[in-house]
């Protein structure tokens, strides 16, 4: 089973998002997808509960199950909260073969990534490559100055840029109403399915998937501990 992980100690910057976007991106292609929510705000699942029955079918898994999904899943994604350090954070990397950062185009996100990305780096699961951490800049407006500023920021790590999504409305609309971006038509949503393709490519390929080959038991000790179990 695959296991990708959205993950930025800094609250605001999308995680639910692009989980949400990913999870039904790959409903399409034909994944049994798994979302797990360890975010206390449960917004994810509040997402879930809203999901149309004649969209692509997606699983809610409680955080003190995501260890164990059902067996049909192949593909589970997490959707960490805000303020992941520590213990809890490096378990869930080891846990997971890709993760995804989301870095906002602003002054106070951007330093908040870089000291989040800095220590990732130090995480031996990333340091060994058998987690592999993709960025995407999330919400950007390419003809602004802070726009330039990020893509310059993003360049300065050795990690990949996988990914620049647009500030659109289209995001805000089809969480409403428990979608996302790739259940939408494409008259409404042809630019935001060019923008995920870069995405979804990274995530296709081999370059993606680290060996993640942390037992299931020291998930489901993180997942206990955030959920205070």
């Amino acid at each position: 089973m695959r296991t990708i992980a959205v993950i930025n100690a800094k609250g605001g910057c999308g995680k639910t998002t692009i989980a949400t976007s990913l999870a039904s991106a790959l409903a399409w292609e034909g994944h049994v997808v798994a979302l797990a929510d360890m975010d206390p705000q449960q917004s994810t699942n509040d997402w879930l509960k809203h999901r149309p029955e004649n969209y692509p079918a997606l699983t809610g898994i409680d955080a003190d199950a995501a260890a164990r999904p059902p067996s049909d899943v192949d593909t589970l994604i997490i959707d960490t909260p805000a303020g992941l350090a520590g213990n809890e954070l490096e378990q869930i990397i080891k846990r997971a073969q890709t993760v995804l950062v989301p870095v906002l185009p602003s002054p106070v996100d951007m330093r908040a990534a870089w000291r989040f990305l800095s220590h990732l780096q130090e995480i031996r699961a990333v340091r060994n490559s058998d987690t592999i951490v993709g960025l995407i800049a999330n919400r950007v407006r390419p003809q602004t100055i802070i726009y330039r500023e990020l893509t310059g920021f993003l360049e300065g790590f050795r990690v990949p840029v996988i990914g620049q999504l647009r500030d659109s409305m289209n995001y805000v609309r089809a969480f409403e109403k428990g979608l996302a971006v790739a259940d939408l038509p494409p008259y409404l949503a042809f630019h935001d399915w060019e923008e995920w393709e870069p995405v979804l490519a990274w995530i296709r390929s081999k370059k993606s998937q680290g060996k993640g080959a942390s037992p299931n038991s020291l998930l489901a000790a993180a997942m206990q501990r955030l959920t205070g179990g």
